[in-house]
C-alpha cells in the first residue's frame, strides 16, 4: 500500500476541518471541524500502522483512545453549546466573548452605591469581600478592633 495516498486524504480533511474552525461562527459547525481535523489523525495513526506492519498495532490502539477521547469531547462540548443557546438563544462565537449573563450593556454599566462595588453598593471602598482585607479573617462585616479588644 502506498503512504501517499492516506497520507494526501488525511492532509486535505484536516485542513477542511481547520477552514471550518477558523472561518465558522456556529459553535456546533466548529465542534464538527474539529471532529473532522480529530478523523484526519486517525486516519494518519491507521495508515502509519499498516505501512509500518506494527506488530502490536500500537497506531491502531492510539486511535481508539483517540475516537473515546472525540466522543467525550463532543458530549461535553454539545452540552456547553445547548446550555449557552438556553440562555443566550443563539450558538453564535462571536456573541460569546465574555462570559456575563446579562447583555454587554449590563455588564459595561458604571457601579452604583457608596462604595462602588455594584448595585446596592456596600459602602465598603475597595469593593473586597469580608475576609480579604488587611485583616484576613472573616469576622462578618464587624470591626477589626472590635475583635482584636476582644
Amino acid at each position: 500500500m502506498h503512504l501517499a495516498y492516506p497520507a494526501v486524504l488525511a492532509a486535505l480533511l484536516f485542513c477542511t476541518g481547520l477552514y471550518g474552525v477558523l472561518a465558522r461562527r456556529n459553535a456546533i459547525l466548529v465542534l464538527m471541524s474539529v471532529e473532522l481535523m480529530l478523523n484526519a489523525v486517525n486516519l494518519n495513526l491507521v495508515a502509519f500502522d499498516v505501512w509500518l506492519r506494527d506488530a502490536l498495532h500500537a497506531g491502531q490502539a492510539l486511535t481508539l483512545f483517540t475516537i473515546a477521547i472525540a466522543a467525550a469531547e463532543i458530549g461535553i462540548g454539545l452540552a456547553i453549546v445547548l446550555l449557552v443557546y438556553r440562555n443566550r438563544g443563539s450558538s453564535d462565537i462571536d456573541r460569546l466573548r465574555d462570559l456575563a449573563e446579562g447583555d454587554a450593556q449590563d455588564a459595561a454599566a458604571p457601579p452604583d452605591g457608596p462604595g462602588g462595588t455594584g448595585p446596592g453598593g456596600a459602602g465598603r471602598g475597595s469593593g473586597t469581600p469580608p475576609g480579604d482585607g488587611p485583616g484576613g479573617t472573616d469576622n462578618g462585616g464587624t470591626d477589626n478592633k472590635a475583635e482584636a479588644a476582644a
